[in-house]
């Protein structure tokens, strides 16, 4: 499998990608994901969008979040491909997106839905870890759900 950048034309393939409005929540905070919707993340401020493929064919999406004030990455949006879930490539993906963050800043985060249990366990096993309960208060506080959130641990 390969880290690319993602290319705007397999933007309604990943937006398909979620089945139901609960599953886009957990997702990316948002009950219905359009075309539009994903191209336009790429496009905003601090955003760099990669794409997972095997064998050329498209198997997950992710972001990173660049933050030069902070000094830190966040890992967002990351989705596999339904056929493609329970196999590894969630967790291949968190890897290869978090060799690309540390390369731009050693503190690296990420947040989860608190039902996405699926998600926790992939994000435990690529190496990231829950933030203090200082930390989370902190940053759920603007936020429209409790987050867990995850910091990559030191290697």
């Amino acid at each position: 499998m390969e880290l690319k950048p993602f290319d705007l034309p397999d933007a309604a393939t990943v937006a398909g990608w979620s089945g139901s409005a609960d599953e886009s929540l957990m997702w990316c905070s948002r009950a219905e994901v359009t075309a539009e919707v994903v191209a336009g993340w790429s496009a905003e401020d601090g955003v760099v969008a990669y794409a997972m493929v095997d064998g050329g064919q498209l198997v997950a999406y992710g972001e990173l979040w660049v933050d030069p004030d902070e000094s830190e990455v966040e890992l967002a949006r990351l989705i596999v491909a339904p056929e493609r879930r329970g196999r590894g490539d969630g967790r291949a993906l968190v890897r290869a997106l978090a060799g690309e963050a540390v390369r731009r800043y050693p503190a690296v985060f990420m947040r989860v839905h608190p039902d996405n249990a699926r998600a926790l366990r992939c994000y435990a096993g690529a190496g990231f870890t829950p933030v203090s309960a200082a930390e989370a208060d902190e940053w759920n506080r603007a936020q429209p759900v409790a987050f867990v959130w995850l910091r990559l641990a030191a290697a």
